[in-house]
């Protein structure tokens, strides 16, 4: 338990022995499953956590409350990270009330078997205001980021955001600091977790973005890492960037996916040209043991990209068939881009790589593909050249 002022406390948990989040991307520096108490005469429990780390909860919410009995569960989203000691508080305080969305309630008994709790949950919607005494939280709809059900609420009197996942990262606070300014680079993770968990929605975020920056936060409590007290333009113009798909930084990406190291020579040379050209930054991904996750970052984070990638099957080496079909899954769009393709008998790559973008809103593939037979040659250069030119123009 951690005292954030005099009347809302933290009650989250950090969790370092998860490799997976969502069972799908890698978090090194753990996870934060944040949780809080908000006092204001009347006490409210602002989401609980992840049941792997509940008896770690039970102890911070309990000295938190020390001997006091809480009025409110808010449940901002029904994801079982943040869900799974609703029954838990439901149980232990009989006379406690659930707040959350229609669509959250409704979803209630899909993860607590079969259980409604009837008479005591309050279905709130847009603009409606729970009054705790000195405090107040209004409460406004967030669907699609990233649930259906998902609300955040504005503790309307210090102004404080209670954003759900949105304005979250991975990473144990415990690793990157409890609040988001002793973050040495927060945008890092905090980009790779919004592409991979909210990039899709990026219409319903701009929406959120609509409600929110009008109220001016003056601090955001996001349900996984740091909490965020300072700089908060740059969290909310970041986020403005990502959402509406814009570039944030200026360069190329080059994806490659290689599988004997013939099409990765030739990823390299062209990095090599592209700076000797003048492009303020080139970044590199080898897809075949890179963390995808953090390629589909930097496929959102440059305006420009190139796959570089083997044929294979008579069509595409497996690892860039994959990062093209989560691009397609989180919405990839507004972007340039140019393909590399090797093969030692029959090219197929390009042809599937083309397929595959032309699912994909306003990309602009770029010539011309240039086309490795086995391994790079000097006559190949050329080819290369032309393609950084193509990319760069």
């Amino acid at each position: 338990m951690k005292e954030i002022n005099s009347f809302l406390k933290y009650i989250g948990v950090d969790d370092t022995d998860l490799d997976l989040f969502e069972s799908q991307y890698i978090v090194p520096e753990g996870m934060a499953y944040n949780s809080y108490l908000l006092e204001g005469g009347k006490i409210a429990i602002l989401d609980t956590v992840d049941a792997r780390k509940g008896e770690l909860w039970k102890e911070n919410l309990l000295e938190a409350l020390a001997g006091r009995q809480p009025d409110y569960l808010v449940v901002h989203h029904m994801e079982p990270d943040h869900s799974g000691l609703i029954a838990y508080a439901m149980e232990k305080w009989p006379e406690l009330k659930l707040v959350a969305t229609a669509k959250a309630v409704s979803m209630l008994p899909q993860f607590l078997g079969g259980e409604t709790f009837p008479g005591r949950t309050i279905a709130v919607k847009e603009g409606d205001e729970l009054p705790l005494g000195e405090r107040t939280l209004k409460f406004f709809m967030a669907p699609m980021v990233h649930w259906p059900e998902v609300m955040v609420s504005f503790e309307t009197s210090e102004k404080i955001l209670f954003s759900a996942d949105a304005f979250g990262k991975f990473g144990a606070l415990g690793k990157c600091g409890f609040y988001g300014e002793e973050d040495d680079d927060w945008a890092c993770e905090g980009r790779r977790y919004y592409f991979n968990i909210c990039g899709k929605y990026g219409g319903p975020v701009q929406t959120l973005l609509g409600k929110v920056a009008p109220l001016s936060p003056a601090m955001i409590c996001p349900l996984h890492g740091p909490i965020l007290r300072e700089n908060l333009g740059e969290y909310l113009n970041l986020y403005r960037i990502w959402s509406s798909y814009g570039v944030e930084t200026e360069g190329v990406f080059i994806a490659c996916a290689s599988i004997h190291g013939g099409t990765m020579a030739a990823a390299e040379r062209l990095a090599e040209i592209l700076k000797a050209k003048g492009c303020p930054k080139v970044a590199l991904s080898d897809l075949t043991r890179d963390d995808v996750a953090e390629a589909v970052e930097d496929a959102f984070r440059y305006g420009k990209m190139v796959v570089a990638a083997a044929s294979y099957d008579a069509g595409l080496f497996t690892p860039a068939h994959h990062f093209l079909h989560i691009l397609a899954t989180k919405a990839y769009q507004k972007r340039k881009v140019a393909l590399i393709e090797n093969g030692s008998w029959a090219p197929s790559a390009a042809r599937v790589m083309k397929e595959m973008f032309a699912g994909m809103k306003e990309i602009e593939i770029v010539d011309p593909v240039v086309t490795i037979r086995s391994r790079m040659k000097e006559q190949d250069i050329p080819a290369l050249e032309a393609l950084a030119d193509a990319i760069l123009s």
